[in-house]
């Protein structure tokens, strides 16, 4: 049976059409009926489809009829006829991410098949996040079939892109597939080339049980859903099972695979991609890259060794998530308990604030990894949250040698004590047309970049710049890629990972609204930077702040002194307009009380500062 399954995934950049070419296999496999059928099927969440972007990997399986080409031995035994005779190919296909921010997405998918379409917009070319995928699938020596997309629009440049492929994989011209996800035209091919060229996956039916979780989530009705690749022997329903890392041991309550909802199975066997019913209601009992085996009648583990997971995936980007109101704390847990569960990327750790009260301290892969995730919170938890100003995790050396990761402002221990400060260093990649290399360059020397070097990836008029370059994180973590996007016309695509840990000079830079330290606002930015951003924050704050009945004094300090300040003026109220008239002392009189009156409140009164004031300080 194991020949007659092929495991694969498509990688591409953002926007290269995977979740369209996804929907063309569906229909033309009969996975899905007519009826029932919808763009961008396999992106299930409102926010991918509002968004036109995938967040989450997506796994489903399809049977396609294909045709054998087997030699037939004839009477005489010299001659040989080929004899063609249908067969039904099991075809397990996990659609991925294409942003930066969700390549960890990426990783897992790589990890559970043997093979991956390599999708490139015609229109498009070869872009940073394509190479960055590519690399992640030769890593985990796939079977790679490169596929151009988008031929039938008006401006693909088809010759262009197939020099691009050849030029990154070595590959023959001929190996290349044309493709339009919209129209269709190709798909077949397609199907046709994943039959032929990745192989079926190793038989080990008769080695004990286990299985890769490469994905799970929660269920309110069925508890922790794990999606597996069975790696070794087979599962079936009311198996007793063991997970490796956690020690959980649970019955299976039911398994099958998505098709792409979920489909009931007897059992999975050997090489097969679905899902397991665990009926665990703690979802710390199940980790994504655990090994699940089966228990003897002693209950004894059936497999000795757990297969090699996932690396352990770092995050970048460090904010605080903590609730409007201090009594949604646990509801706030439990919400970040199950996002976790279906985003493993995801790291937290609880966190005390004296402003905010108790929150998380949360591990993020970017800047779309956290939109996304209090976007999530709010609407599929419908919890309202207040988030600190994201920082990188800074690595301190105190004057006694001790050393410290510091991933919030309020962990920095005051300069005094501080004997070294060291900031985590990026590689980017920048794909980008070469009219726009000098905007490229003058934007990345703005932010402390070190240029390495330049490859040119096609010749002609349209050339097109891979330039590398080391930048800190710091500098990537807020705007820098709608910047890119803005000194390119949009065309540049970008890909960064952790290069090393460098020296750096950071100071901690404090808000205060209305003389009040707000400790949401609090960051650690470089010192030479210190003045711009505080200027730049305290200005974001007075065009975002609503206005209060008494003047509000923002400002920016490090250590108590104060490096830029901003005065929102008061909103007047009209305490003339029931005078119907009357000598100007009366009137004297009634402003004179009123100024007391703000004097006294600009002395005692709160500002209480809406979310949208923090979001309009993190997008500045």
């Amino acid at each position: 049976m194991n020949t007659r399954i092929r495991n694969f995934c498509i990688i591409a950049h953002i926007d290269h059409g995977k979740s369209t070419l996804a929907d063309r296999f569906l229909e033309l496999t009969g996975t899905v009926s007519k009826r029932d059928m919808k763009s961008q099927l396999l992106d299930s969440m409102d926010l991918e489809r509002e968004r036109g972007i995938t967040i989450k990997l997506a796994p489903v399986r399809m049977l396609y009829e294909t045709t054998d080409h087997r030699p037939q031995t004839t009477d005489n035994q010299r001659d040989q006829a080929v004899v063609r005779s249908p067969s039904t190919v099991v075809l397990n296909l996990i659609d991925t991410p294409g942003h930066v921010d969700f390549n960890y997405e990426v990783s897992r998918s790589l990890a559970a098949v043997e093979g991956a379409i390599l999708l490139v917009d015609a229109t498009q070319g070869v872009q940073a996040q394509t190479i960055g995928n590519l690399y992640l699938a030769l890593e985990q020596n796939l079977t790679i079939i490169p596929v151009i997309n988008k031929i039938d629009m008006p401006i693909a440049n088809v010759e262009k892109t197939k020099a691009e492929i050849i030029h990154l994989l070595g590959c023959r011209e001929n190996e290349i597939l044309l493709a339009s996800g919209k129209t269709g035209h190709g798909v077949a091919e397609i199907l046709t080339a994943i039959v032929e060229r990745i192989p079926p996956p190793p038989d080990n039916s008769i080695k004990p049980a286990r299985a890769l979780i490469f994905d799970s989530q929660f269920n309110e009705y069925k508890g922790v859903v794990t999606s597996v690749r069975i790696v070794d022997g087979a599962l079936k329903k009311g198996d007793k099972i063991y997970f490796m890392s956690t020690h959980a041991e649970v019955e299976i309550l039911e398994l099958g695979y998505y098709s792409p909802k979920f489909v009931p199975a007897e059992r999975l066997m050997n090489g097969e991609i679905g899902y397991v019913v665990t009926g665990l209601k703690e979802v710390q009992d199940c980790r994504v890259g655990d090994t699940i085996t089966t228990l003897d009648e002693d209950s004894n583990p059936t497999a000795r060794e757990s297969l090699p997971g996932y690396k352990e995936v770092k995050p970048m980007v460090f904010a605080g998530i903590f609730p409007k109101e201090g009594s949604a704390y646990q509801e706030l847990r439990d919400a970040i308990d199950k996002l976790k569960l279906s985003d493993s990327s995801l790291m937290y750790e609880p966190e005390h604030s004296q402003a905010l009260g108790f929150g998380f301290r949360c591990g993020f892969l970017g800047m779309l990894h956290l939109d996304i995730f209090q976007e999530r919170l709010k609407r599929e938890h419908d919890l309202e949250i207040i988030i600190t100003v994201p920082s990188v995790a800074y690595r301190v050396k105190k004057m006694n040698e001790d050393k410290l990761l510091v991933r919030s402002p309020q962990e920095m221990p005051d300069s005094n004590y501080i004997m070294t400060v060291e900031e985590p260093w990026m590689t980017l990649d920048i794909i980008t047309p070469k009219d726009y290399v000098g905007s490229v360059m003058g934007l990345i020397a703005e932010r402390k970049g070190r240029y390495i070097n330049t490859e040119y990836l096609s010749t002609g008029v349209d050339q097109r710049a891979l330039l590398h370059y080391e930048i800190p994180l710091a500098s990537l973590v807020t705007d820098f890629y709608d910047k890119l996007k803005t000194v390119t016309s949009g065309y540049a695509s970008m890909n960064y990972e952790l290069k090393q840990y460098e020296p750096t000079e950071v100071v901690k830079l404090e808000i205060l609204v209305a003389e009040e330290l707000v400790e949401a606002l609090t960051t650690l930015v470089w010192k030479d930077a210190a003045y711009a951003t505080g200027k730049k924050i305290v200005e974001s704050l007075k065009e975002s702040l609503p206005k209060q009945q008494f003047e509000l004094k923002i400002q920016a300090a490090i250590g108590g002194k104060i490096i830029a300040a901003e005065r929102l003026s008061a909103l007047r109220k009209d305490v003339l307009a029931k005078m119907s008239g009357g000598d100007v002392t009366r009137k004297m009189k009634l402003l004179k009380k009123q100024k007391k009156g703000k004097e006294r409140m600009k002395a005692h009164g709160k500002v209480d500062i809406p979310s949208e004031a923090y979001l309009a300080v993190l997008k500045r």
